[in-house]
């Protein structure tokens, strides 16, 4: 996979500088021009060298050049746009004659004309290897610019009409009867600590079971003390102690501190005298050698309480050796039954399946040998085959690579991989700059792909195309549902067989690549670089030359923020994400970024005004530790190309009209919109604020017209006075979380409103009378809203509603419900309602749903 973004994005840049640059020297726009054609052809052969990248050094070497000088031309008008405003600014402000402007200007065109040049030369280069390497074949190179471009715009809109449903049942077939089991293991009575081991080979499903086990209800109210961690093949036993400690005491400064001047002993003893506190339970997920467990066991305390160990493996020897006396279970294939019908359930269009599909299919799914990964993926590859032709093509593909009679699951996975589009090709390989079991927000990941450039600009939102593109890598089930709210995917992961596979790929492409402490060495080749740990290790490396994309750090203990000199290290950078401990102040030299797009910050408390630089910066995502609030300075509102402001600020962002690009705006904690009229802001879809007092003005929230879907928050007493609904004539989506005094007449919901969550509304009144007039009501969740002994449904009520539940209604009684009310449910979900012992009648058949997932998160 060749990263085409970055020619792409370079080629739509040098055009958009040619029409904004009207006054360009003659010399210097032709010379501009001719980089923006040479580039566009350039793109006819990526597609060709993607065929050889992963076998020729050369060719890799070849593509890199390619995007380092895509990435250069980006960074160097760039640079040139933001100077010529800012000296534009400082003239105005200074009133200078405007001779000295024109010389600025010259000046200015001389410095790029110069660059542009060196980066004609290098691209003469780089076609002279292109012959060398044998990269010359136009007709095998696929698509022209122009139709690759039709098409990526095409798939945009097919993967956007396709239904953004996902199933997100965590259990594969099969595997109930086992939770069932290993629960009554865990909750046994014996007081013994015991380790309990779960093997089998990668893709059974060892990870999904334990998870499925430690988020159990049961488990969760039974084990005061839990503590996930993950091995993996490399592993530090220190830091595996470490990160056990974090995760029940949490990460002060001060925990930090000591345990960074602990030696191996010390942490041993200090975890376990921290675990013989309260029964605990710690999984131990991905143990490769019996080593790692012995040299954690010791530190697991046998205080006779019941406490109990995890361990997932796929070597039977460390399951075997954990605990002499301890429960083994070897994880096992499905059957033939179980793995047709796990196929059938991934599948998209099972109607379509004929006879003769069928046959074909169920002799693929036969040699999967039982592997669940391995089924759902090739149920999402055949998926996307249409007819009986192309799925032939499949089985005769895979039957080539066949050993032992199966098929290894590295083929299918890999299979999969080479079949998706170069889009979502980038799309997929950015998970595996993710640590290993991440689980990864949605809309975060979304964000990453618009400021790398995968997305593309067309007449759809980009936010819309790029849900498409991770729905469609979720129904080829390279990509797991964590959690969905509302239709919409919240939280992801990938398979660590998968991330093992998006490693392998970004590699030989120079996608991405992670710091290694141990070799303390980052590829220079990769403009991606991401850092799992000892972050100040990896900033003593020469990065000045490097010219990075992409820094991702995912180091929660990186403490020394004054380590980073942003104007010299990562000037050109598009994403920067950073976790720091908290109480830290973003220094000045972040204004220096101002190629940035994406900035996402923990730990930060306080911005420099700094931050107003940074005029190309689509995302701002903010979050800290225990709710604390951040102060974002007034220059925030100059952030003109802002598409998602995601933070918790806590007093009011002046100027915020300004914002007319914003999409979403979420974690405001203050009376934002008393003295603001918001009608400059026609694209903000998305509201979220919270901490509302009483004496809050939200009616300006009306003037907001384009507003889909609201989220308030009430803290003190109850909300202020919701009329302003009526004016939002566009809202989906309503979710209200805090007292209401009383709840609004049927007219003031506009009628567009499809779903709604009143969440410790401590209504008085039965809402359903009201709620049941709402014409488009879809969803409906009840949790702790109403305090009466009875709701009641009448003729006709909730005409279009599909899906209710009913949480914490711990005095609710009786349920009247008339046979014409709720025509279509289909989901029904009772939840804490211990007073409720019947339900109508009707309801007996209708699917029970699940506790919603946002109260669990």
């Amino acid at each position: 996979m060749v990263d085409a973004a970055f020619v792409s994005f370079a080629v739509q840049k040098l055009g958009e500088f040619l029409i904004q640059e009207v006054n360009l020297r003659l010399s210097l726009r032709e010379d501009v021009k001719w980089l923006r054609n040479e580039l566009l052809f350039m793109q006819s052969f990526l597609k060709h060298a993607e065929e050889k990248q992963s076998e020729d050094q050369r060719v890799q070497q070849w593509v890199f050049e390619i995007n380092s000088v895509a990435n250069d031309a980006v960074a160097i008008l760039e640079t040139y746009s933001f100077e010529a405003s800012k000296g534009d600014d400082d003239r105005i402000a200074r009133r200078l004659k405007a001779c000295i402007c024109i010389c600025w200007k010259e000046t200015k065109f001389y410095q790029v004309g110069k660059e542009i040049q060196s980066l004609k030369q290098r691209i003469m280069d780089i076609s002279r290897k292109r012959e060398t390497y044998g990269i010359i074949d136009i007709n095998n190179a696929g698509e022209g610019p122009s139709n690759r471009s039709n098409n990526q715009s095409s798939l945009a809109r097919t993967l956007r009409r396709t239904t953004s449903y996902v199933d997100d049942d965590q259990i594969f077939v099969g595997f109930q009867d086992v939770v069932q089991r290993f629960l009554a293991e865990l909750l046994k009575p014996d007081p013994r600590r015991s380790a309990i081991s779960i093997y089998g080979m990668g893709g059974l499903g060892k990870t999904t079971l334990a998870r499925n086990l430690y988020t159990s209800p049961n488990i969760v109210s039974s084990f005061p003390i839990r503590a996930w961690i993950c091995v993996s093949q490399e592993y530090n036993t220190m830091d595996l102690l470490r990160n056990i400690i974090k995760s029940i005491q949490g990460r002060t400064k001060e925990n930090l501190d000591m345990l960074e001047k602990m030696t191996e002993t010390d942490l041993e003893s200090y975890l376990r005298d921290l675990l013989k506190e309260r029964k605990y339970l710690v999984v131990v997920d991905d143990v490769w050698h019996r080593e790692a467990w012995e040299s954690l066991k010791r530190a697991f305390p046998d205080s006779k309480d019941g406490s109990r160990v995890i361990i997932t493996t796929r070597k039977e020897d460390v399951a075997e050796r954990a605990d002499d006396k301890g429960y083994v279970y070897k994880l096992r294939y499905l059957t033939q039954e179980e793995s047709w019908d796990l196929f059938c359930k991934k599948l998209l269009d099972v109607q379509t399946m004929v006879p003769e599909m069928e046959r074909l299919a169920r002799g693929m799914v036969d040699k999967c040998g039982g592997l669940p990964l391995a089924i759902v993926v090739l149920s999402g590859l055949l998926s996307h085959k249409r007819g009986l032709e192309e799925w032939q093509k499949v089985k005769d593909h895979l039957w080539k690579i066949i050993k032992d009679d199966s098929i290894e699951i590295s083929y299918i996975l890999s299979m999969s991989y080479n079949d998706l589009p170069t889009v979502l090709k980038q799309c997929f390989l950015y998970f595996g700059i993710f640590p290993e079991d991440r689980e990864i927000r949605a809309d975060q990941i979304t964000q990453l792909w618009m400021a790398e450039g995968f997305i593309p600009r067309e007449e759809e939102r980009m936010e819309d195309v790029a849900e498409g593109f991770l729905n469609e890598l979720i129904r080829r089930s390279l990509i797991q549902v964590v959690s969905t709210f509302w239709e919409k995917v919240v939280k992801c992961r990938i398979h660590d067989l998968l991330r093992d596979l998006a490693m392998q790929k970004a590699l030989e492409v120079n996608f991405f690549d992670i710091y290694d402490p141990r070799k303390h060495s980052i590829s220079s080749f990769c403009l991606r670089h991401a850092i799992h740990g000892q972050a100040q290790r990896y900033l003593s490396l020469d990065l000045f030359n490097l010219k990075l994309r992409s820094v991702l750090f995912f180091d929660p203990d990186f403490r020394k923020l004054g380590l980073i000199n942003f104007r010299i290290k990562f000037h050109h950078i598009y994403v920067l994400q950073l976790e720091i401990q908290s109480g830290t102040k973003l220094p000045d030299s972040i204004g220096s970024l101002y190629h940035l797009k994406f900035l996402r910050l923990k730990g930060i408390h306080e911005f420099s005004s700094s931050i107003g630089n940074l005029k190309n910066l689509q995302t701002l995502r903010v979050s800290n530790d225990h709710g604390q609030l951040c102060q974002l300075p007034p220059e925030t509102a100059d952030l003109i190309n802002l598409r998602h402001l995601v933070a918790d600020y806590s007093k009011p962002l002046k100027h915020i009209s300004k914002l007319t690009s914003l999409q979403l705006l979420s974690g405001l904690s203050c009376d934002q919109w008393r003295d603001v009229n918001p009608v400059d802001l026609v694209n903000l879809g998305e509201l979220r604020m919270f901490d509302i007092a009483k004496t809050y003005s939200l009616n300006n929230i009306g003037n907001l017209k384009h507003l889909h879907t609201l989220f308030l928050g009430c803290k003190y007493k109850s909300f202020p006075p919701l009329e302003f609904l009526n004016s939002c004539q566009m809202l989906h989506k309503l979710w209200l979380k805090g007292r209401i005094e009383n709840l609004p007449l049927p007219d003031t919901f506009p009628h567009s409103i499809t779903m709604i969550i009143l969440w410790d509304s401590k209504l008085i009144e039965d809402p359903m009378p009201m709620l049941g007039m709402l014409p488009n009501l879809r969803y409906l969740d009840l949790v702790a809203a109403y305090e009466g002994k009875e709701i009641s449904c009448s003729d006709n009520n909730f005409g279009q509603l599909e899906f209710l539940r009913l949480d914490s209604l711990w005095n609710l009684e009786r349920w009247h419900s008339t046979t014409s009310a709720m025509p279509l449910i289909k989901g029904l979900g009772i939840h804490y309602c211990p007073q409720l012992n019947e339900i109508p009648k009707k309801m007996n058949g209708v699917e029970k749903l699940k506790r919603c997932g946002f109260l669990l998160s």
